[in-house]
């Protein structure tokens, strides 16, 4: 089996990351795992969502698609998520039925600040890193309200323009996949900030996600 996995926040799971995970299938993989982090070590979430909330919305966003399964290892093992921690335990896991490397999905902004990863290399010999594109540069800018807050020696992705990182040649030194995915122009940043700002924003989500979100009243959504 070739396995892919795409982590995150996913707060909330939202049709963007839908569509980057089927890009990822296009690739040969036969099933991909969403795996929802615990505590993200390179930023501070902006919204108060319980782990299990955010859970609860990927599982309900990816119900009815057999190559698409949550893997909740870090939500479970609790404390900061490492990546390499998660490699580790699916090579394990699958021990016996994995074909080749792991497939490790991310946006191209988090593949910008690659090489500040705990055991980068580590990751990068045990994976396929695959990038996603997301925003192209100059298309939007981020809005500051309700944005998460980088840790440490990270920047969160986002240049002094306010604009999405892209990869750097000379830092990533590692060979990578960029997908041709299609783009679309929001975040769940975007999300929350229409949510919290009594714009439209249903059809940013799938309906059982929407769903969730207004009947546990998540990011200041209204009934």
């Amino acid at each position: 089996m070739r396995l892919a996995i795409y982590g995150g926040s996913f707060n909330p799971i939202h049709n963007g990351h839908l569509m980057v995970a089927d890009s990822a299938l296009e690739l040969g993989y036969d099933k991909l795992l969403f795996v929802p982090t615990f505590i993200p070590p390179h930023k501070q979430l902006a919204a108060s969502v319980s782990p299990s909330s955010r859970l609860a919305m990927l599982e309900a966003a990816i119900s009815g698609n057999p190559k698409f399964e949550i893997e909740p290892c870090e939500i479970q093992r609790g404390g900061i998520s490492y990546t390499i921690d998660t490699v580790r335990f699916l090579k394990e896991k699958y021990r016996g039925v994995l074909k080749g490397k792991i497939g490790l999905v991310m946006g191209q902004e988090i593949a910008a600040e690659f090489e500040k990863w705990k055991n980068a290399e580590e990751v990068a010999a045990f994976c396929d890193i695959i990038i996603a594109k997301r925003q192209r540069l100059g298309d939007r800018r981020a809005s500051s309200h309700g944005m998460n807050k980088p840790r440490g020696d990270y920047v969160g992705g986002i240049d002094a323009q306010g604009q999405f990182m892209d990869v750097n040649e000379k830092k990533f030194k590692w060979e990578r996949v960029e997908m041709d995915n299609l783009i679309l122009s929001f975040s769940s940043t975007d999300v929350r900030n229409r949510i919290a700002q009594g714009k439209s924003w249903r059809y940013l989500v799938p309906p059982a996600v929407y769903d969730y979100i207004v009947a546990n009243r998540l990011y200041g959504s209204k009934q």
